[in-house]
């Protein structure tokens, strides 16, 4: 099963290629823009809009005259897809602090596989 069960129903497949992401609502649509990290020569879109329609509520205003007044808010999937591009970035940006110190560590790999073939080249000259 997937981490991101929201995003996968929304026909996200590849969570780990979502770059950015931006919300706003248009009259009462809650639209959310994902930005993808594609490939260069990726046929598919760079970015892509996925629109939910807001819930209309009918809350009462005063209880002595029964008057009500309509207000509108976000579904329940746009909250849990919010909650789940929001999951990913914090994942992402965990894993960002951890690439400098696996670059740095594969340098000084490459430093010591260089010197101990040095060391070995020596050797056979020596034969």
């Amino acid at each position: 099963m997937s981490d991101y069960p929201r995003l996968t129903e929304m026909g996200i497949q590849h969570p780990q290629e979502i770059e950015k992401f931006a919300m706003y609502t248009v009259g009462n649509t809650d639209i959310l823009q994902i930005k993808y990290d594609r490939k260069k020569g990726s046929l598919l879109p760079v970015s892509r809009r996925y629109k939910f329609a807001q819930v209309k509520k009918s809350v009462l205003v005063d209880s002595g005259t029964r008057q009500t007044e309509t207000l509108f808010e976000s579904t329940p999937a746009f909250r849990e897809a919010l909650h789940e591009l929001e999951q990913l970035k914090l994942e992402r940006e965990k894993g960002l602090d951890l690439a400098p110190m696996i670059r740095e560590e594969l340098q000084h790999l490459e430093e010591d596989i260089a010197l101990r073939t040095q060391y070995i080249q020596s050797l056979v000259d020596k034969l």
